[in-house]
């Protein structure tokens, strides 16, 4: 990874912030606890991938259609993003799978 690949990375991540901060109060604390929570989890891609700004795609969507945030995901935010990220490796899985390849080879 570049100098220019890290600049651009930051340009967009800036970007993707000032869509967040264009979206009604209501759907950017949801957005925050989301992140928070999926930056726990931690889904692989998540940075590099599409995930976060698939997110805020369709809160951009709902306020279009006048729908409240929680209207869209409903009440359990973890629920929610546990939804979206379940076919997609975590770095929990990764952790689990060399605690399984630590005890199996006996190190």
């Amino acid at each position: 990874m570049g100098i220019q690949d890290i600049i651009e990375g930051k340009k967009q991540w800036r970007a993707h912030l000032a869509r967040v901060k264009a979206l009604p109060r209501d759907y950017q604390i949801v957005y925050k606890e989301m992140q928070r929570y999926l930056f726990k989890v931690g889904p692989i891609d998540l940075v590099g991938g599409t995930l976060l700004s698939g997110i805020v795609d369709f809160f951009e969507e709902g306020v279009a259609d006048g729908k409240g945030v929680l209207e869209l995901i409903g009440d359990d935010v973890a629920a929610f993003c546990d939804d979206l990220i379940k076919d997609s490796p975590t770095n929990a899985d990764i952790f689990q799978e060399s605690i399984s390849q630590r005890r199996t080879s006996g190190a």
